[in-house]
C-alpha cells in the first residue's frame, strides 16, 4: 500500500479517535452525563481504552489471514490511543472519584481485586507507550518485541477487570472476552500451522 494511503488512514484514525472524548466534553458542558457523571466518564473512557486495545490486537491476525502488512503500520497509533483513553480512565478515578486523596485511593486499590487488576494493567501500558517510537525500537532492538508482548497480558487483565466490575449482567464484558479469545485463537492456530509445516520440512 502506498505511503500516502497510510497517511490518510492514520488521519481517519485520529479523527475517529477524537470523537469519544469530544462527546464527553460536549455532554459534560451541557450537563448531560446522567445521574452519576463520574461513573459515566469512567465507564466511557475505560470502554474506549479496551476497544482500541482490541483493535490494535486485531492487526496481527489480519496480517496472518490476508498476508498483507500495511495494517501493522497503524498498530502503534491504535496502541497510543488505547493508552490515551486508559490515562483518562485513571485520571477520572484519581481526580473525580477520589479528588487526589492518594491514601484513600491506595487503600481502595488493595482492598478491591477489580481495581488492583485494572491498575496493574495500566502500569504495564506505561513502558509500551514510552517505547512506541522509532528511536526506542532502534535502542531496544530484539528486546522491543519481547517488551511489547506484554500487550497480551494487559488485554487479559483489562477484560478480567471489566468482568469483576460488572455485578449483574455480564453480557457486555463477555462480548469483549469473546473477541479477545478469538484473536488469541487465530494466533495460536497460525503458530501451530507454522510449526507443522516446519516439522514436515525437516522430515
Amino acid at each position: 500500500m502506498r505511503k500516502q494511503t497510510i497517511v490518510v488512514i492514520k488521519i481517519i484514525i485520529w479523527l475517529l479517535a477524537l470523537v469519544p472524548v469530544s462527546r464527553l466534553f460536549w455532554l459534560g458542558f451541557n450537563h448531560n452525563l446522567g445521574a452519576n457523571p463520574v461513573e459515566f466518564v469512567e465507564h466511557s473512557t475505560g470502554i474506549w481504552a479496551l476497544v482500541f486495545l482490541l483493535i490494535s490486537l486485531t492487526m496481527t491476525p489480519i496480517r496472518l489471514i490476508t498476508g498483507q502488512v500495511w495494517q501493522i503500520q497503524v498498530r502503534r497509533l491504535l496502541g497510543l490511543w488505547m493508552f490515551f483513553y486508559a490515562s483518562l480512565h485513571i485520571l477520572a478515578y484519581v481526580w473525580l472519584d477520589f479528588n487526589f486523596l492518594f491514601d484513600e485511593m491506595v487503600n481502595d486499590v488493595f482492598e478491591h481485586p477489580r481495581i488492583l487488576v485494572g491498575f496493574t494493567a495500566f502500569i504495564l501500558t506505561i513502558p509500551l507507550a514510552a517505547t512506541s517510537n522509532q528511536y526506542m525500537m532502534r535502542q531496544l532492538k530484539s528486546k522491543w518485541k519481547t517488551l511489547h508482548q506484554l500487550v497480551y497480558l494487559i488485554a487479559i487483565f483489562v477484560v478480567v477487570h471489566f468482568l469483576l466490575l460488572v455485578k449483574k449482567d455480564l453480557t457486555e464484558p463477555f462480548y469483549y472476552a469473546a473477541v479477545l479469545l478469538l484473536l488469541f485463537g487465530i494466533r495460536v492456530l497460525f503458530k501451530l500451522k507454522k510449526k507443522m509445516v516446519m516439522n514436515k520440512a525437516q522430515k
